[in-house]
């Protein structure tokens, strides 16, 4: 039984609502007024790093208030919140690997080149291009993206716990406006600052962004050989290991699974039982690995190598380095997992969403793209076929959805 009343519970969302505006102080009788005030403060800072005067008011020209969307994004990071089973699904399925075999095709003299220069393989390159901006279709969405000093003057003027990083950010965005490799206009990005197709951040811009195509900027918004070899410039500095995976799909004996976390090498994790669940052998049994199970014991483990960890200094998360590895191994030909995340009850994967919108589009419900998020146009095809079938009109794809369909 609870020990706390309706009045209590008023309290505690009370105080997480204090707690939350604490976090993102934007007072709203004087938001405006203090964030021109906070930009208008923040030129000296600006200028003792070099930026010019011109420069800056350039920069924030027409630039009169917070973005709100910066703020709501900054609450939800899909990498950090998400299950691993889901983050994966979204970013590794039929789509996404046919895409970055397409592309691999399209851009082969380029990923050649990049491979030759900085020793990553062209699927690694492929995979962070696709998680990381859609390969590029993240432009076809102008209003998804966000003017980068706006945004980063936002994080920093109401977002204490970002506020040092957003500062810094706003420096680094600003020396490369003033540089001229990209015009006020171009200057987009993410809600924290991530910019073009492969969405480096500011400083790592300027620490790895490379001129692939020579034609004297270093153009990742519309230069795509320009924005893959940054990707793999960034990995192959930070110590890429040339001709080596990033980790093992493995299958765990229960008595090893209290080893979870820790480093040995291949070598010893084959004597405690582990093994590839395809039946080929691991590679240099001197190399080092940690075992990592996401799932506990309701998902695939896998040993991760030097190479995971490289793909984390380009976003410190294991879900996303997971994802980037799982996709590079099927956009390069290898197969897909072989043991299956135990996802709830009901679930259907990103593929089986996209096979619903493909029966829908077929039979004349489904007018939108086929890229498995059910969103409203979905919703309304699928009430509509189960209205004309018979069914009840939720909207909800299902697995007895999917089989009628089939049917």
């Amino acid at each position: 039984m609870s020990l706390c009343n309706s009045k209590c519970n008023m309290s505690v969302l009370l105080f997480l609502f204090l707690t939350s505006a604490m976090l993102f102080h934007v007072p709203q009788a004087a938001a405006d007024a203090g964030f021109r005030k906070w930009i208008s403060d923040f030129y000296p800072v600006a200028a003792k790093a070099g930026i010019r005067k011109s420069t800056y008011r350039k920069a924030f020209a027409g630039v009169r208030e917070p973005d709100p969307e910066v703020l709501e994004k900054a609450r939800f990071q899909p990498e950090f919140k998400e299950d691993t089973w889901s983050y994966v699904d979204t970013r590794v399925h039929s789509s996404t690997v046919a895409t970055g075999q397409q592309m691999g095709e399209r851009y082969d003299a380029v990923l050649s080149s990049i491979e030759r220069r900085f020793k990553v393989s062209r699927s690694v390159i492929l995979a962070i291009w696709s998680v990381e901006s859609s390969y590029g279709n993240v432009f076809n969405y102008p209003d998804r993206l966000h003017y980068v000093p706006r945004a980063l003057a936002t994080l920093a003027y109401a977002d204490r716990k970002r506020a040092k990083y957003a500062r810094s950010q706003l420096i680094a965005a600003l020396k490369i406006l003033q540089s001229g490799n990209v015009t006020k206009k171009e200057l987009t990005g993410s809600w924290a600052g991530a910019m073009g197709h492969t969405q480096f951040i500011p400083t790592s811009y300027r620490a790895f962004a490379v001129d692939q195509d020579g034609d004297g900027r270093r153009d990742i918004w519309k230069s795509i050989p320009d924005a893959l070899a940054t990707a793999a410039n960034l990995l192959h500095s930070n110590g890429w290991r040339t001709g080596e995976t990033w980790g093992y799909e493995v299958s765990v004996p229960r008595k090893a699974a209290r080893y979870v976390g820790k480093s040995k090498t291949i070598g010893q994790w084959s004597k405690l039982g582990l093994k590839r669940p395809n039946g080929r052998a691991f590679g240099n049994n001197r190399a080092k690995a940690v075992l990592k199970m996401p799932a506990g014991n309701k998902g695939p483990a896998f040993l991760m190598l030097r190479n995971f960890y490289v793909l984390k200094t380009y976003n410190n998360s294991d879900s996303y380095a997971l994802a980037v590895g799982l996709l590079a191994d099927r956009i390069g030909g290898y197969s897909g997992l072989e043991q299956s995340w135990q996802k709830p009850k009901g679930v259907l994967s990103m593929d089986q969403r996209r096979e619903i919108q493909v029966h829908l589009k077929s039979l004349g419900y489904y007018k939108g793209e086929i890229d498995g998020n059910i969103g409203s146009g979905s919703q309304l095809a699928i009430r509509t076929y189960q209205q004309r079938a018979g069914l009840t009109p939720d909207g909800v794809p299902s697995h007895s959805l999917l089989k009628m369909l089939k049917r």
